[in-house]
């Protein structure tokens, strides 16, 4: 079931809310409604995947299963043999459904073995509730977490709808506390409301107008310079608002049930340099692997030989994490490149560059490897970033290129000042101290559903790039 469809908006959304706020929370425990969360993020995910819910309930019991025994042999061996259970168990189910026919296809290239690929479906959100559940045993054993013995409440925790299939990756021990007691106020409400709105604007509005421009450029016969920067520039858009769009959506619905999920998304495209950019891009999973690969590893607590490699394997996972693909593969590795460079190199230059080439820096390097992150081979990938720079195309401009160009401008504009804080530091000096502010956002926001619901209406099938991952 996708939030932006208008099952989701109009059915399923405002008979959970009705159950959960008419759903006794006896002396503020939260036993009950999050029973009642649990049955609905079975019933969400099961809408799509009837199947695959009992794979993910079955990592859910494994590992709340292993959790329960790090804490009884807490300070023994077995402690470690649990915890080792729970990231077999965890990895091993992602590595077989997501990367099997990746391995067998290698093999078949490379020996000629003639394996039959397996072909399974990808588990939808498999990615990001394996790595919730590996949070929580990881945290366990490393005594940051305290044991959940509540099979139901943990299953809550890891099935939990508003950020089940696409993040952001929520760690237990960021909502143990509101697991167990958390109020929900008409405040609370307001606000998740006002922020899920906006979400499902820019996803709605915003990424899928873009996302038809990516494609109607990256497929049209015209092989002009143009519409090769026509498609990366709209893909860019498109990945950044449909997936932060995502996770304004999750963090909204979130706050409603009385949950604060962590900020995933702090305007990427302003960054100054690759490091920040990734300090504000996709931030639970940067935070994931930084805490439970990188600092592990060494950090950059170690000789610089070693440093190179810690970067290397955190990129290359990175780039694997989102798919099973040599394209994704070296788009991390591409990254990790452009960060050793920043790290070695240009922070050793004695003068810094202005802010304006700083920013032209990493907006080059983010789009070019926003044509590997979108190929679907890496001929593909070689081929659209080569044209981005001249490589294979046949004229500057062409009729189809500039009458896209003009068609889009308005929401290529919008999304250009979308991606930057002006809007927001726009709008909260205007209405400070205004009392119309009441009155206008809830009515601003009422404007943009009625907006969103009308495309959905007239619109077609809108699944969230992060899906395929």
């Amino acid at each position: 079931m996708l939030f932006s469809s208008v099952t989701f908006l109009y059915w399923f959304l405002p008979a959970v809310l009705a159950l959960y706020f008419i759903t006794p929370a006896p002396g503020g425990s939260m036993r009950w409604r999050n029973a009642l969360l649990l049955v609905a993020s079975l019933v969400f995910y099961a809408w799509g995947e009837p199947v695959y819910v009992l794979l993910m309930a079955a990592e859910a019991v494994i590992g709340w299963s292993c959790g329960l025994l790090i804490e009884r042999w807490r300070g023994q061996p077995s402690s470690r043999v649990a915890l080792v259970c729970s990231l077999v168990a965890g990895i091993g189910g992602l590595m077989f459904f997501k990367y099997a026919d990746f391995f067998l296809g290698n093999i078949n290239t490379l020996f000629g073995a003639g394996l039959t690929l397996l072909r399974l479906a990808l588990p939808i959100g498999i990615s990001f509730y394996t790595f919730q559940i590996l949070s929580y045993t990881i945290d366990l054993y490393r005594g940051r977490a305290a044991v959940q013995r509540s099979l139901p409440t943990f299953c809550t925790y890891v099935m939990l709808f508003p950020q089940l299939i696409a993040g952001p990756i929520v760690r237990y021990v960021d909502v143990e506390r509101e697991l167990g007691a958390r109020s929900q106020t008409l405040a609370d409400f307001a606000a998740g409301a006002r922020r899920f709105v906006i979400g499902l604007s820019k996803k709605v509005l915003i990424a899928n107008v873009l996302g038809e421009l990516a494609d109607l450029s990256k497929n049209s016969a015209e092989e002009s310079l143009l519409f090769a920067w026509l498609y990366i520039v709209a893909y860019a858009f498109h990945i950044y608002f449909d997936f932060s769009g995502y996770s304004d959506m999750a963090i909204g619905l979130g706050r409603i049930f009385g949950f604060h999920f962590l900020e995933n998304f702090n305007y990427p495209y302003i960054a100054k340099s690759v490091t920040e950019f990734w300090r504000r891009w996709h931030i639970s999973l940067s935070g994931w692997f930084r805490d439970y690969v990188y600092i592990p590893l060494g950090g950059n607590r170690v000789a610089p030989v070693r440093h190179i490699f810690n970067i290397f394997v955190v990129w290359f996972l990175t780039g694997f994490w989102h798919g099973a693909g040599w394209n994704f593969i070296l788009w991390g590795l591409y990254f990790a490149v452009l960060l050793l460079l920043e790290k070695y190199v240009l922070r050793s230059l004695p003068v810094r560059p202005p802010r304006l080439l700083a920013h032209a820096w990493v907006a080059l390097c983010v789009l070019v490897s926003w044509a590997f992150f979108d190929a679907p081979t890496l001929a593909d990938a070689l081929a659209a970033s080569g044209r981005m720079f001249g490589i294979g195309v046949s004229s500057l401009y062409g009729p189809d290129s500039l009458y896209y160009l003009r068609d889009y401008a308005v929401p290529l504009l919008l999304a250009a000042a979308g991606c930057t804080p002006l809007p927001a530091r726009l709008w909260a000096k205007w209405s400070e101290g205004r009392r119309l502010k009441a009155v206008l956002e809830p009515c601003a926001v009422a404007v943009l559903l009625l907006l969103v619901t009308s495309y959905l209406v007239d619109g077609s099938f809108n699944p969230f790039i992060y899906f395929r991952f």
